[in-house]
């Protein structure tokens, strides 16, 4: 039998920075095989995990913006960044045995499948790991956006954040030592406060449908799969 765990159906969001490491550029062979290797636990539990993946470690679409450049070529760039993260995501977990398939949304058949609801369902019901990549396929979108667009189309039982810190705060702890850390919040309070862990669209997203949130720090080693446990730290994000 499955072990007992949270949640049975999941998206995992995990920033672009996130795979950099100690680098400045790229991937870190070494982040990125952690990760996979926690995914793949999640799987050897019985949990179905969809996958997003930011674009931040090879180029983010707003500094273009910020620069006076056209912003819908900014985040088409940005997308494509979220389907090469998304193949070495995809390597990684084929290196360990996790069978996984990538979905875009942005259709580029020579490299990837075209997003398809139904075929990425069956995917998950056959116990793969399936990546979304290419954000909403919108410019304008974050790939949180896309994350908890995934999360709703595929009716995953939370929506989990990994971040650079253990949950959400106040302020930044890394620059305010004040910083009060939050276990449980409501959409709403997540909204209300201005709270930057995730873009207005997708907390609101996520609450219209009644999806969870868990913010957690992707930082920590097998936080994910302890949280799946009911163990380890977090902040829930929860209207129950």
């Amino acid at each position: 039998m499955a072990e007992p765990v949270r949640f049975r159906r999941v998206l995992l969001k995990v920033s672009g920075e996130a795979l950099l490491g100690d680098q400045p550029f790229g991937i870190d062979e070494k982040v990125i095989d952690r990760i996979a290797g926690e995914v793949g636990q999640a799987v050897e539990l019985g949990v179905e995990v969809g996958l997003v993946v930011g674009g931040g470690n090879i180029f983010r679409g707003m500094t273009i913006a910020k620069a006076g450049g056209n912003r819908v070529a900014g985040d088409h760039m940005g997308m494509l960044a979220t389907v090469m993260n998304a193949i070495g995501m995809h390597e990684a977990l084929e290196r360990r045995g996790v069978s996984s398939r990538v979905f875009s949304a942005v259709p580029m058949p020579t490299i990837c499948e075209t997003f398809s609801q139904q075929r990425a369902e069956r995917a998950l019901k056959r116990s793969k790991v399936v990546l979304f990549a290419g954000g909403t396929g919108n410019p304008f979108f974050t790939t949180d956006s896309g994350a908890a667009l995934r999360a709703a189309e595929m009716g995953c039982e939370a929506l989990f954040k990994g971040t650079n810190v253990d949950g959400i705060y106040s302020a930044d702890p890394r620059k305010d030592p004040n910083a009060v850390r939050f276990e449980r919040m409501t959409h709403a309070d997540v909204l209300s406060r201005g709270l930057q862990v995730m873009d207005t669209a997708a907390v609101a997203l996520a609450r219209d449908n009644g999806i969870p949130l868990v913010v957690f720090s992707i930082q920590e080693p097998n936080a994910f799969v302890d949280i799946l446990r009911g163990q380890g730290r977090a902040t829930i994000v929860a209207d129950d």
